[in-house]
């Protein structure tokens, strides 16, 4: 009877913690920048939403190349955007748990976007979704990057 009495404490502990992590409100990023404050607050989304440890990344459109730069830096400086936005949010690229990639023309993008991802995501590789689409919201975007990500866990202090 005591080790039933015990068993049932523990779940309701544990279902107890559980309930109050749902209830935790969640936190959200916005933009430093009036512009991309004002285009994310017309539109009703944030930048990064952060809930009960997990990081959501909005989509980041990528594109076009400019003028000198070749699309495998072009991807990698959006991934360097995106690698400002995990850090703000308390994660960062060895954090990272799934990307989803969405391109209008998947055959052209991949190779170089690839390319620039793996400067900044390294094994063990987070998944990753990447779908054909007609046409992004910005015009002449190549690719649209989102991210999901978990907070980096907190250094143990040493017992004193």
């Amino acid at each position: 009877m005591k080790s039933i009495m015990k068993s049932l404490t523990a779940a309701i502990a544990i279902i107890g913690s559980s309930a109050s992590a749902l209830a935790e409100p969640k936190q959200t990023l916005m933009p430093d920048s009036e512009q991309g404050r004002a285009f994310m607050e017309q539109f009703g989304f944030s930048q990064a939403v952060i809930h009960n440890g997990t990081v959501y990344l909005s989509g980041v459109i990528a594109g076009p190349t400019p003028e000198g730069m070749t699309d495998e830096e072009s991807y990698a400086r959006t991934f360097a955007y995106l690698g400002t936005i995990l850090k703000r949010a308390g994660s960062s690229w060895d954090d990272v748990i799934d990307i989803t990639t969405y391109h209008v023309d998947i055959e052209q993008s991949m190779p170089p976007l690839a390319a620039a991802k793996n400067r900044f995501v390294k094994a063990p590789f987070p998944a990753w979704t990447a779908i054909d689409i007609d046409r992004l919201f910005t015009p002449g975007g190549l690719v649209e990057i989102k991210i999901t990500a978990r907070l980096t866990p907190k250094a143990e202090e040493p017992a004193e």
